[in-house]
Protein backbone atom coordinates (compact mmCIF):
# COMPACT_ATOMS: atom_id res chain seq x y z
CA UNK A 1 0.00 0.00 0.00
CA UNK A 2 2.78 2.48 0.85
CA UNK A 3 3.70 1.50 -3.17
CA UNK A 4 0.48 2.92 -4.44
CA UNK A 5 0.05 6.14 -1.97
CA UNK A 6 3.76 7.35 -3.57
CA UNK A 7 2.34 6.51 -7.10
CA UNK A 8 -0.85 8.68 -6.41
CA UNK A 9 0.71 11.33 -4.52
CA UNK A 10 2.97 11.65 -7.58
CA UNK A 11 0.07 11.70 -9.95
CA UNK A 12 -1.90 13.85 -7.97
CA UNK A 13 1.47 16.60 -7.64
CA UNK A 14 2.38 16.23 -11.56
CA UNK A 15 -1.97 17.42 -12.14
CA UNK A 16 -1.34 19.85 -9.44
CA UNK A 17 1.63 21.58 -11.59
CA UNK A 18 -0.10 20.90 -14.51
CA UNK A 19 -2.51 23.09 -13.46
CA UNK A 20 -0.55 25.64 -12.37
CA UNK A 21 1.00 25.96 -15.42
CA UNK A 22 -2.34 25.76 -18.02
CA UNK A 23 -3.97 28.28 -15.12
CA UNK A 24 -0.95 30.95 -15.82
CA UNK A 25 -0.88 30.32 -19.46
CA UNK A 26 -4.98 30.95 -19.43
CA UNK A 27 -4.27 34.79 -17.50
CA UNK A 28 -3.41 36.11 -20.82
CA UNK A 29 -1.82 40.00 -21.17
CA UNK A 30 -4.97 42.29 -22.02
CA UNK A 31 -3.96 44.95 -24.83
CA UNK A 32 -6.75 47.26 -25.43
CA UNK A 33 -7.10 49.06 -28.86
CA UNK A 34 -8.99 52.96 -28.17
CA UNK A 35 -8.71 56.20 -30.34
CA UNK A 36 -6.36 53.99 -32.78
CA UNK A 37 -4.04 53.13 -29.90
CA UNK A 38 -3.00 50.11 -28.13
CA UNK A 39 -2.84 50.14 -24.46
CA UNK A 40 -0.50 49.00 -23.46
CA UNK A 41 2.03 50.09 -26.59
CA UNK A 42 4.68 48.10 -24.58
CA UNK A 43 4.34 44.95 -22.94
CA UNK A 44 7.30 43.12 -21.26
CA UNK A 45 6.97 39.43 -21.15
CA UNK A 46 9.11 36.54 -19.67
CA UNK A 47 11.41 34.96 -22.67
CA UNK A 48 10.85 31.39 -23.41
CA UNK A 49 8.08 31.23 -21.98
CA UNK A 50 4.68 30.68 -24.29
CA UNK A 51 2.40 34.01 -24.20
CA UNK A 52 -1.30 34.63 -24.41
CA UNK A 53 -2.18 37.98 -25.34
CA UNK A 54 -5.90 39.20 -25.36
CA UNK A 55 -6.55 42.06 -27.62
CA UNK A 56 -9.78 44.06 -27.23
CA UNK A 57 -10.95 46.59 -29.79
CA UNK A 58 -12.85 49.34 -28.03
CA UNK A 59 -13.03 51.69 -31.32
CA UNK A 60 -16.00 52.02 -33.97
CA UNK A 61 -14.13 50.38 -36.89
CA UNK A 62 -11.45 47.47 -36.80
CA UNK A 63 -8.13 47.03 -37.07
CA UNK A 64 -5.56 44.82 -38.27
CA UNK A 65 -3.15 43.32 -35.32
CA UNK A 66 0.36 43.09 -37.21
CA UNK A 67 3.78 42.02 -36.68
CA UNK A 68 6.57 40.69 -38.81
CA UNK A 69 8.63 39.70 -36.21
CA UNK A 70 5.95 37.62 -34.36
CA UNK A 71 4.49 36.21 -37.44
CA UNK A 72 1.56 37.30 -37.02
CA UNK A 73 -1.89 39.23 -38.43
CA UNK A 74 -5.42 39.30 -37.19
CA UNK A 75 -8.22 41.48 -38.09
CA UNK A 76 -10.13 42.92 -34.69
CA UNK A 77 -13.65 44.03 -35.27
CA UNK A 78 -15.15 46.90 -33.50
CA UNK A 79 -16.18 46.01 -30.19
CA UNK A 80 -14.86 42.52 -30.31
CA UNK A 81 -11.83 40.68 -28.85
CA UNK A 82 -9.23 38.16 -30.00
CA UNK A 83 -6.67 36.04 -28.67
CA UNK A 84 -3.01 35.46 -30.54
CA UNK A 85 -0.56 33.08 -28.81
CA UNK A 86 2.72 33.48 -29.16
CA UNK A 87 5.50 30.99 -29.15
CA UNK A 88 8.04 31.05 -26.49
CA UNK A 89 10.34 34.07 -27.92
CA UNK A 90 13.69 34.76 -27.76
CA UNK A 91 14.85 37.75 -25.71
CA UNK A 92 14.54 40.61 -27.58
CA UNK A 93 12.06 43.41 -28.76
CA UNK A 94 9.25 42.65 -31.21
CA UNK A 95 7.43 45.67 -32.85
CA UNK A 96 3.55 45.24 -33.73
CA UNK A 97 0.71 47.73 -35.47
CA UNK A 98 -2.38 48.23 -36.38
CA UNK A 99 -2.28 47.74 -40.25
CA UNK A 100 -5.37 50.19 -40.80
CA UNK A 101 -4.14 52.60 -38.88
CA UNK A 102 0.04 52.08 -38.78
CA UNK A 103 0.70 56.23 -37.46
CA UNK A 104 -0.94 55.90 -34.64
CA UNK A 105 -1.15 51.74 -33.59
CA UNK A 106 1.85 50.74 -32.90
CA UNK A 107 3.27 48.40 -29.58
CA UNK A 108 6.02 45.99 -28.99
CA UNK A 109 6.92 43.15 -26.96
CA UNK A 110 10.02 43.06 -25.04
CA UNK A 111 10.92 39.65 -24.32
CA UNK A 112 13.34 39.67 -21.31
Amino acid sequence: MKINAKINFGCVLGLWLLFIGTAAAEDGIQIIIKDHRFSPSEVRVKANTKIKLLVSNEDQTAEEFESFSLNRERVVRAGQSITIFLPPLKPGSYDFFGDFHPDTAQGKVIAE
